[in-house]
């Protein structure tokens, strides 16, 4: 599924920095950019700055001077509106629309965004096969352009399939039984070597501490931890050398 977003009239470098950075971060890199207000946007340094890295999608970024020069090959074309129209496209939310739309197999999609400053003219989105509306505060519905391109990129990448997320940290593997027993065998000793275990009379304690330890699942770093600690416990109990 190709898919292309298109700025028209962009009026802020920072702003097209902020969209190839959105793209990037959902896995696409089709930019274009329709009559700017800077010739020279890609090369900015506010947009490189804003990119924040995402600077193979400026490189492969296109101006053109119309919007039918931007809409080469796309075959459905979707308008981002606050502001529903009463002549048009029917107004969904993009989750409501995207989600059939990335099922349907080969299309080529484009996402058009309006000047910050006046949005989308009636006549582009006229040609748009939906006018797509972020669900907002009714009371502040005004969203930054970069924002905006963000939510769309992640419900699109949603529709397609999205991308699984990453662990923190890798697995961690539990110590062998083996390892767990000779920690708990330790453990007897120092207790013993510091009073709180009896020998004589053990009552359940180990059992216990054997229970403890099945739950927790420690790995081979933590049983080195417990067998440091009980290796100081029994230290402690040893007279000062002379």
């Amino acid at each position: 599924m190709r898919t292309r977003f298109i700025l028209i009239q962009t009026s802020h470098a920072g702003n097209v920095g902020a969209a190839a950075r959105a793209m990037k971060t959902m896995g696409f890199d089709d930019l274009v950019l329709v009559a700017p207000r800077w010739a020279n946007v890609l090369r900015r340094e506010e947009t490189i700055q804003r990119a924040s890295g995402a600077l193979d999608v400026l490189t492969n970024a296109r101006i053109v001077e119309t919007l039918d020069e931007a809409l080469d090959g796309v075959t459905h074309l979707c308008a981002t509106a606050m502001i529903p129209r009463d002549f048009g496209p029917p107004t969904r939310t993009p989750r409501e629309h995207l989600e059939p739309l990335g099922k349907q197999g080969d299309q080529h999609v484009a996402f058009l965004f309006g000047s910050e400053r006046f949005g989308m003219r009636n006549e582009d989105v006229y040609r748009c096969n939906v006018a797509l509306s972020i669900p907002t505060d009714p009371k502040f519905g005004s969203l930054n352009l970069g924002a905006a391109i963000q939510v769309v990129a992640y419900e699109w990448r949603l529709a397609l399939g999205g991308y699984g997320v990453r662990e923190a940290i890798a697995p961690v593997q539990a110590a062998d039984a083996q390892a767990v027993a000779g920690m708990l065998d330790h453990w007897e000793r120092s207790l013993v070597d510091i009073g709180f275990l009896d020998p004589e009379a053990p009552k359940k304690l180990m059992p216990r501490l054997q229970q403890l330890f099945n739950r927790a699942q420690p790995t081979p770093e933590e049983i080195h931890i417990l067998r440091g600690i009980a290796k100081a416990m029994s230290d402690a109990t040893k007279p000062p050398r002379g």
